[in-house]
């Protein structure tokens, strides 16, 4: 069975507040009113990395995403610098009135367990965000028509945790025809064997890569787009 993604018709937009991002450019796509988003053939996914890591066995997650931090915070500044759009796909944690923003402030606030995670992967002015309010980015969100208008073709799924979100993610990037790349050392799970099984999987069953985030190279991944672009 084929992968390839299928044609979409280029009309449509991206409503309520879902979406957002500070960068406004000039458009000659009237339904976006002006404000196109930026346009590269991968897309950097920051999962539920903005937690308040109050669930069943937060104490090993946590420290497992301390650990994921510091390699992820440097593949998100190498993403800047190439050009590659970062979304924050996060936990809505079954607050349906709840805002991204009130989120990253709650988490990272005085005394919040996920604060140390929260500062090191704090979103930026130029980044992306969706709620999601099920494992999977995909399930009843906006992240499929901001991808299709991102034109990308590939994703680079990061945060946790491994088996399960960014799991269930992969799995709908997958069948949506998107390429998958798992940096290894950009997720986190309970346990170290749950990250090692669940990259597995993806590799098996999604045809997914999983190199450590050092290894990636990111301006080959965005380089075909730019070089079209450049013409």
């Amino acid at each position: 069975m084929s992968t390839r993604r299928r044609p979409r018709p280029a009309s449509g937009r991206a409503r309520g507040d879902e979406v957002v991002s500070t960068r406004a450019r000039r458009s000659s796509s009237p339904d976006l009113d002006g404000n196109a988003p930026d346009k590269c053939a991968v897309a950097l996914l920051v999962i539920d990395a903005i937690n308040h890591f109050h669930f069943e066995d937060a104490d090993a997650v946590l420290a497992d995403a301390r650990r994921m931090a510091r390699p992820l915070r440097a593949l998100k500044a190498r993403a800047a610098r190439a050009g590659i759009p970062v979304v924050y796909v996060n936990d809505n944690f079954g607050r349906w009135r709840s805002d991204f923003r009130t989120i990253v402030a709650r988490c990272s606030a005085r005394g919040a367990r996920g604060r140390a995670v929260t500062r090191a992967l704090h979103p930026g002015s130029q980044d992306y965000f969706v709620l999601k309010p099920k494992h999977s980015g995909f399930y009843a969100t906006c992240l499929d028509l901001l991808l299709e208008h991102l034109s990308a073709e590939t994703v680079i799924l990061t945060g946790l945790l491994t088996d399960i979100c960014v799991l269930f993610t992969a799995s709908d990037a997958y069948v949506r025809g998107y390429r998958v790349v798992v940096p290894a050392d950009c997720v986190a799970a309970r346990r170290p064997a749950d990250t090692v099984r669940a990259l597995g999987v993806m590799r098996r069953a999604l045809g997914a890569e999983t190199p450590r985030a050092a290894d990636l190279d990111l301006d080959a991944l965005a380089g075909p787009q730019r070089e079209s672009k450049a013409r």
